[in-house]
């Protein structure tokens, strides 16, 4: 994904299909989501570099899964399915019910889900199609989410603070049950998303000085009332809680010839 919110397709993601669905072991894959990204990641190997997780990444995230026992999670990006059949299958083994996919292209979206259904995980698994904060709204309206325990970032990197803000104001992290995974997100390398978990209250609140902080039930109200495309607009950059606090760990990953890493951070206050 690039900063200005597009992403070049190349036809290397609908060229995954034919590599999976004409693999030869084929009929052996069904309900299997181990052996499913095991060819994601040979097609990443041998074919073409995809922008999934990653088996190392994705190993972390999924021990912080099977610790926590989430009974919902979200990310926000879910390109081709790689995550959320990993992440979906780790939440159904820790005992969770449902995990949300926002991805706003409906191309990276129908390939996920005809994955997810080889993979045998729709019913653990859903994939909402739009903007991430529209399709934040429609959960909220739908009464399906009222509490995010785990969220996991990994769409546009200058959506991850704007929409980090919105869960915040929304009243979706609670202390000491909510946390938040953040990729792409290297320790050595300063970004709004980071600064802003680090920062403290008061800095929090210089830094959105020019926000108007949403009154109690504001944004609940709006959502109630306002059509989905009239929510893109008015959910794009709202004011976040300065007040929780958060605690963060950032683990270093080596990706080809530049340090990546992951952000793990618990709502601590």
């Amino acid at each position: 994904m690039t900063s200005t919110g597009t992403y070049q397709r190349d036809g290397k993601e609908i060229e995954l299909l034919p590599f999976i669905f004409q693999h030869p072991s084929l009929p052996s894959l069904r309900n299997k989501p181990e052996e499913i990204l095991s060819l994601i990641e040979e097609f990443d190997r041998t074919h073409k570099k995809l922008i999934t997780i990653g088996h190392a990444r994705g190993e972390l995230i999924k021990g912080v899964i099977a610790e926590r026992k989430p009974a919902t999670m979200v990310e926000f990006g879910g390109y081709v399915g790689y995550s959320a059949i990993k992440f979906g299958d780790a939440l159904r083994k820790a005992g969770g019910k449902k995990y949300y996919s926002l991805e706003i292209d409906p191309i990276f979206a129908a390939i996920s889900n005809l994955l997810l259904d080889l993979a045998g995980l729709r019913d653990v698994v859903q994939i909402l199609v739009a903007p991430a904060q529209v399709s934040l709204a429609r959960l909220i309206k739908e009464g399906l989410v009222n509490e995010i325990e785990i969220l996991f970032l990994d769409h546009w990197k200058d959506r991850y603070l704007p929409d980090l803000r919105l869960v915040e104001s929304l009243g979706l992290l609670k202390p000491e049950r909510s946390i938040l995974v953040a990729d792409n997100v290297p320790r050595l390398v300063e970004s709004p998303y980071l600064t802003w978990i680090k920062a403290s209250p008061e800095e929090k609140k210089e830094i959105q000085k020019d926000l108007t902080p949403p009154k109690a039930g504001e944004l609940r109200k709006l959502i109630e009332e306002k059509e989905e495309k009239e929510l893109e607009t008015e959910l794009s950059d709202v004011a976040g809680n300065p007040d929780i606090v958060y605690e963060t760990v950032v683990h270093d990953f080596q990706s080809g010839a530049r340090l990546d890493g992951v952000a793990i951070t618990k709502v601590v206050g």
